[in-house]
């Protein structure tokens, strides 16, 4: 019996990653070119004016840009090479940790989101410009009210950020270990949640939180998957619900909300500590973001409870968004 369970772990853990990695790797070396022929500065520079209008300097835009098209670590990286060309309040830091939070990685993890049933451009859309609203919100209230004006040192930064322009093989050997860990934690993954449904975990867990479904309109079904995807990202969140829209035949509506909830909070445990270690405020990077989170989806849920949304037959409702 044990050689049936490993082997039915081994093959779902194969299948998963396989998903995954298909959109991942295509998409890690378009990023990598694009950096190398200076696209990603090339944004930042288009952000400048944008960070103005945010209470931000120009300076944090090449970080966002980074952050945008590499993800959190590649954000930080980029911050390291600005230390001493800039200064940053603990009000500024924590709004661009939030809007580096809300949005990173958009061509990897959007390409997720759009396999597991969502649109990459209206959940792109939706993050970058929560993360804009969100980011200028703190940084001009703190200003206003003299908040969290203390300035920010980052000088232990320096030396940290040579991930930069790290050669070929130096980025090649960190994206098979990227691929490696993620390997590693899907199979962790399913072996974990198959436990947690095997002792009744996982239906205690979905009680908890259906309050907190109901206030934002998520359906229950998507419960577990989606607090996975809370808590360790929308890789492992994205492809647990691939699998379970292919197991359940989950409605379009179900799906376009649970993936907007991961797109917008996602990895709360790792990422916000990341964050933190900066000097990020815990306040505005995980209460302000997951409670800004809550409302989004919320009138997302009301203003797809409609027209063609509304019909809970999930083939008929995929079909039509399939059509549009």
């Amino acid at each position: 019996m044990l050689p049936d369970y490993l082997r039915h772990v081994l093959t779902r853990s194969v299948r998963m990653f396989t998903t995954v990695a298909r959109i991942m790797i295509p998409v890690m070396i378009i990023v990598k070119l694009a950096e190398l022929i200076g696209l990603v500065s090339l944004a930042g520079n288009v952000l400048a004016p944008v960070m103005g209008l945010l209470n931000l300097p120009p300076e944090a835009g090449i970080v966002w840009a980074a952050t945008l098209l590499t993800g959190i670590f590649g954000g930080i990286a980029t911050l390291a090479t600005l230390v001493g060309t800039f200064e940053l309040s603990s009000a500024q830091l924590s709004a661009l940790g939030a809007m580096m939070l809300f949005a990173h990685g958009i061509p990897v993890e959007q390409a997720i989101v759009r396999r597991a049933g969502a649109g990459f451009g209206v959940t792109a859309a939706l993050r970058i410009g929560t993360a804009v609203i969100y980011g200028g919100l703190v940084s001009w209230t703190c200003q206003w009210t003299g908040a969290l004006q203390t300035p920010v040192n980052l000088d232990w930064l320096q030396g940290s950020g040579s991930a930069v322009n790290a050669g070929f093989m130096s980025w090649l050997q960190s994206t098979a270990t990227s691929l490696g860990i993620t390997a590693v934690i899907i199979l962790a993954l399913v072996l974990l949640l198959d436990g947690l449904e095997r002792v009744g975990v996982t239906r205690l867990l979905t009680r908890l939180i259906l309050p907190l479904l109901k206030v934002s309109g998520l359906d229950a079904r998507v419960g577990p998957v989606t607090t996975v995807g809370v808590l360790l990202g929308i890789t492992y969140g994205g492809a647990l619900i691939i699998e379970e829209a292919q197991k359940q035949a989950l409605p379009a509506r179900t799906r376009f909300l649970a993936l907007s909830w991961l797109s917008l909070s996602h990895s709360l445990i790792e990422d916000t500590l990341l964050i933190m270690a900066l000097g990020g405020n815990l306040w505005v990077i995980l209460v302000g973001r997951v409670l800004m989170t809550l409302i989004i989806v919320a009138l997302l849920a009301r203003l797809t409870n409609r027209g063609r949304w509304a019909t809970d037959d999930p083939q008929v409702e995929n079909r039509r968004v399939a059509t549009s």
